[in-house]
């Protein structure tokens, strides 16, 4: 008979089993064009080295703030960090498991009030409380790098904590592609509808090429 793995088990292979860049990733430039209904909007992207972040030439300065939001966004889940450095103070416990196999990772000590499901090796399900916000992420397609996996298709639903009312719901759909030795996103469809108002944004990415290391 196997051993039962604990939540805290289950919820380290997870999260270590997420794609991200290594220490020798050199960042990336690329072109971005974004279309929303029948606006166009073109612009350069770079992310360093350093996992800066870099948005020029966007005449409409709130999108070229979202595309910055986005990178960041990426950034964050590109970036490794250790196990232990971000979860080690936290306690784990096993909650229920759902119809399709997930099951409940439920913590205690986490700062944003952070919940999650596990299915397989994969982090489906991500619930946090932040103030007056709370949202849960629901990851329905993946892809397989063969060095871990990255969400493709998921949803965000975010709702007032007090009154559990629905303020806003997107949808992503997300593709990645390998340039050199690294997966970078090339295309982002986001759908909104944010009470009732439905809107289609997408990113586009091309001529992606990373940048090179700088000379010793």
């Amino acid at each position: 008979m196997t051993e039962q793995r604990s939540a805290k088990e289950l919820f380290q292979i997870a999260y270590e089993n997420r794609y991200t860049w290594d220490q020798n990733f050199p960042g990336y430039s690329a072109d971005v064009q974004i279309k929303q209904g029948n606006e166009i909007y073109t612009g350069k992207v770079r992310i360093n080295r350093d996992l800066s972040v870099e948005v020029n030439g966007i005449a409409d300065e709130q999108v070229q703030e979202s595309v910055y939001t986005q990178l960041r966004d990426v950034v964050t889940h590109r970036k490794r960090s250790e196990f232990e450095q971000a979860h080690g103070k936290n306690e784990f416990s096993l909650g229920k498991q759902d119809g399709t196999g997930a099951v409940e990772i439920l913590v205690k000590g986490d700062s944003m009030g952070s919940n999650y499901k596990i299915r397989g090796t994969e982090i489906c399900q991500v619930s946090r409380v932040m103030g007056r916000m709370a949202f849960v992420i629901d990851t329905y397609d993946s892809l397989d790098t063969g060095k871990g996996y990255v969400a493709t298709r998921y949803d965000a639903v975010f709702r007032n904590p007090q009154t559990n009312e629905v303020t806003n719901v997107l949808n992503f759909e997300d593709t990645y592609e390998q340039v050199g030795n690294y997966y970078v996103m090339t295309k982002q469809v986001v759908k909104s509808d944010k009470g009732g108002e439905k809107t289609t944004t997408e990113f586009n990415f091309s001529n992606v090429r990373l940048l090179e290391p700088a000379a010793v």
